[in-house]
């Protein structure tokens, strides 16, 4: 019984990631290893950064109990045309100020608008998630449309594009350029600036990792066994080096990856750390008994909408930064990539279950799989029933991954039950 349960709880917890470093050999011999070059890599970064953050807003959704947002992609084309509108008009009208800062506090005024819209009839009036999300998927397109006329609007200036991932200087500069002799690995003069941040986050993240599992056997908490740490921390530093090798390799830190951080930092830290967070899980695990408990459910719940708001206006930020202009078609579909990179990453359909880590590998694993068939020059159809596949799979994976857990859970019910049985004869 304890191997079946270790066993599953492998499963459950490295699934998905064995799944990506797979998926990336395998696109590594069709595409004859140019998934890999570092300018796809850090193509990978900028195109998906709407996926990751998107998945993190939707991922406090579905710990709610399932519930998703379907307006998400037509909140970001409104976000996005206000926006685009507003740096247009004030650009060309007071050209010697920046106006980028009120822009992106438009933007993220007009995401926390529609958060908490829809935040007011799901949690307050009980309309279905999927019934008010639906209607906003369809009104706030068509109003952006409205405000557009249909049309595209340009995105010029110049510091809002760089600062946000759209620009030719959208990096982190490289402030060690003139500081001792070049940086070369593998034939490629490496970006000291890159290369010296990634050493210290890596250095960071192994002392975090056994100091953290320190506190926690001094709280009297159960660990993972000191060889699986050690082993998961090796593998993780590995390819965090990489990953920074191969960035360094080619312009730097975008500044796309550093707002994917902070955002996901930030997120991490709110749903583990803080009582909202708990608050999420508690409801996806048992909303009944989360509110005999005197927790205002429906607060909670209106508070995952307002920050999937506040995140879609952000999304918006980078999808018109990247595209360098808004338009009445961008954001068509985002809604699908988010939920699909939080149910691969392990959220569970019913709630309760998931992480930001799992948002991580899931969003990873879409934006792998995207580049990889465009490389390969998959038809884009094919690659549509390609993700169909992986999504159903993944879904497929946590009903069995539950059907298991009742089944062993009832079991043990079964013999307690019977053990005290015995014990009153």
């Amino acid at each position: 019984m304890d191997g079946s349960n270790k066993a599953l709880n492998f499963l459950r917890k490295y699934m998905m990631l064995i799944a990506t470093v797979l998926v990336v050999i395998a696109f590594y011999f069709i595409t004859g290893g140019r998934t890999l070059n570092p300018d796809n890599i850090d193509a990978l970064i900028s195109q998906n950064a709407y996926v990751f953050i998107l998945g993190t807003g939707m991922l406090l959704c579905i710990l709610t109990g399932g519930n998703i947002d379907l307006s998400v992609g037509s909140v970001i084309c409104l976000a996005g045309g206000v926006g685009a509108i507003i740096l247009s008009f004030l650009s060309k009208t007071f050209p010697i100020l920046q106006w980028w800062p009120v822009t992106v506090l438009a933007m993220l005024v007009m995401g926390l608008i529609v958060g908490v819209w829809h935040g007011f009839w799901i949690a307050y009036v009980k309309v279905p998630p999927f019934i008010a999300t639906l209607v906003g998927m369809l009104a706030f397109r068509g109003l952006a449309n409205i405000i557009m006329q249909g049309k595209d609007v340009m995105v010029e200036d110049q510091t809002f594009l760089n600062l946000f991932g759209g620009g030719d200087s959208c990096y982190i500069p490289d402030f060690f350029a003139e500081v001792g002799p070049e940086l070369v690995l593998g034939g490629n003069t490496l970006n000291k600036t890159c290369v010296f941040f990634v050493l210290l986050f890596t250095i960071a993240y192994v002392l975090y990792t056994f100091i953290n599992r320190v506190r926690l056997i001094r709280q009297g908490y159960k660990v993972d066994n000191l060889l699986v740490v050690v082993i998961k921390t090796i593998l993780i530093a590995a390819v965090v080096l990489w990953f920074g090798y191969k960035l360094s390799c080619y312009r730097g830190i975008p500044t796309a990856l550093i707002w994917i951080g902070l955002i996901l930092g930030l997120f991490a830290y709110i749903t583990t750390k803080t009582t909202l967070g708990r608050n999420l899980y508690a409801i996806g695990g048992n909303e009944k008994a989360t509110r005999l408990s005197g927790i205002d459910t429906r607060k909670v719940m209106f508070s995952a909408y307002a920050l999937m708001g506040v995140l879609s206006g952000f999304a918006a930020i980078m999808v018109i930064a990247r595209g360098k202009k808004a338009g009445p078609t961008i954001g068509d579909g985002y809604e699908m990539d988010a939920i699909a990179a939080c149910f691969i990453g392990g959220a569970s359909a019913y709630g309760g279950t998931g992480s930001i880590g799992g948002v991580i590998i899931g969003a990873a694993l879409m934006g792998i799989i995207n580049q990889g068939m465009s490389i390969a020059n998959t038809p884009v159809n094919y690659q549509k029933v390609v993700k169909g596949i992986v999504l159903i799979i993944a879904v497929l994976f946590d009903v069995i991954m539950q059907m298991r857990r009742k089944g062993a859970k009832k079991k043990g019910t079964q013999v307690a039950a019977s053990q005290e049985g015995g014990a009153k004869a």
